[in-house]
């Protein structure tokens, strides 16, 4: 309690949003040409990212805290005056009989992005294996998706302290969620049901009524909404893992009782999305078959980059762009001119000029371990 009062006691110099994003490292599982491999924790890392250049950004900070790739890539966000970042840990492994195995954690880590080099201000419990995560445009609430907990924690931020004040069930995997930006309704990617939840918010009341979900296509594991609220877009992985095509769904956010109004089809394994912050485009890293095993049939050596135009609640392809392996994590520079993936088995930061929606590669920075989260400001 002390170190908090400490910490609170400081002068805070807000940190410039649109200059930092969060990178979640997961050091200890690896995807090889037979197996997926996982060992001891030790090399995980959330690393704080500075784009104040936006050509050329570096890793600002390090902190060695637990993160995995099984549950993200939105597991972490920064509150939007720049302040504070929320970390979300998924998996941790444990060693048995020589060898490591992956259980869900429950913690969320708080860390203060105004101090140079960031640090940890806490760490809080919230429920099993939180995946997803999204902060309201005010800064006052937070919501987890939690995989194995079936459930969308609700926190607290005030300050610098975060508090989980309800557990709200589903009774499905919640791998991903997001706040409207009027912070009156969000929506809940319900992975293996393939259905997107809606919740009504009350102040910091949240509730969930199964008879609203929206039929989305299977393994639905990411979404986002448009700047105005109109508009969310769910991508869908597919459940087969035979490299087949899979859609974006546009759902209406806004009707009276939100629906699935139309469907792109994109590549393979789009688990990263991200709209621009000026709501003209999303981009979707395609696994693209690149975190199967070698000689599984649908098996291919690098990810794809699509990006698709939103008109309204019509999503057009504009450009493509070839990844690296395992592509996660995608953030939009403020501007919405770049673009940056993180490539987790190629442990890099691909870093694209945007033209038109097209795509064009600016190059790509070394990152200290595997990215399997990215992320910038909540706004």
């Amino acid at each position: 309690m002390r170190k908090l009062l400490l910490l609170a006691a400081l002068p805070m110099v807000a940190a410039a949003a649109p200059s930092q994003m969060l990178l979640g490292i997961d050091g200890k599982t690896t995807f090889e040409a037979a197996r997926v491999r996982n060992g001891p924790g030790g090399q995980d890392l959330v690393a704080v990212l500075d784009v104040s250049d936006p050509a050329h950004p570096k890793v600002s900070s390090q902190l060695a805290l637990p993160n995995s790739v099984f549950g993200p890539p939105t597991n972490l966000q920064i509150t939007p005056d720049g302040r504070l970042g929320l970390v979300a840990s998924s998996m941790v492994t444990a060693e048995k009989d020589g060898s490591f195995t992956a259980s869900p954690d429950n913690t969320l880590h708080v860390l203060d992005l105004s101090s140079q080099p960031a640090r940890l201000v806490e760490t809080i419990t919230v429920g099993r294996q939180p995946s997803g995560l999204s902060i309201s445009r005010d800064g006052r609430m937070a919501l987890v998706a939690n995989r194995a907990g079936k459930s969308v924690s609700v926190l607290s931020i005030e300050g610098t302290a975060v508090r989980q004040v309800a557990e709200v069930p589903i009774n499905e995997q919640a791998a991903a969620v997001a706040i409207a930006p009027d912070g009156k309704r969000a929506f809940v990617a319900e992975n293996l049901a393939g259905v997107v939840g809606v919740l009504s918010i009350d102040g910091a009341n949240v509730t969930y009524d199964k008879a609203n979900d929206i039929p989305t296509g299977p393994g639905v594991y990411n979404l986002d909404v448009t700047p105005d609220g109109r508009t969310v877009i769910a991508a869908n992985t597919a459940t087969d893992g035979n490299n087949s095509a899979t859609t974006l769904c546009v759902i209406d956010a806004a009707a009276a009782r939100p629906h699935a109004v139309g469907f792109a089809t994109v590549g393979q394994g789009p688990e990263g999305l991200a709209i621009s912050p000026d709501g003209k485009w999303v981009a979707a890293p395609l696994l693209n078959g690149s975190s199967a095993f070698h000689a599984a049939p649908g098996y291919h050596s690098s990810g794809v980059l699509q990006v698709f135009g939103v008109d309204g609640q019509t999503l057009t392809l504009a450009g493509q762009a070839p990844l690296g392996a395992i592509p996660e994590g995608v953030a939009w520079s403020q501007d919405s001119q770049w673009l940056y993936v993180g490539n987790y088995a190629d442990r890099s930061l691909q870093v694209f000029r945007m033209e038109g929606g097209k795509p064009v590669d600016a190059g790509s920075v070394p990152l200290p371990g595997q990215p399997a989260s990215l992320r910038g400001a909540a706004r």
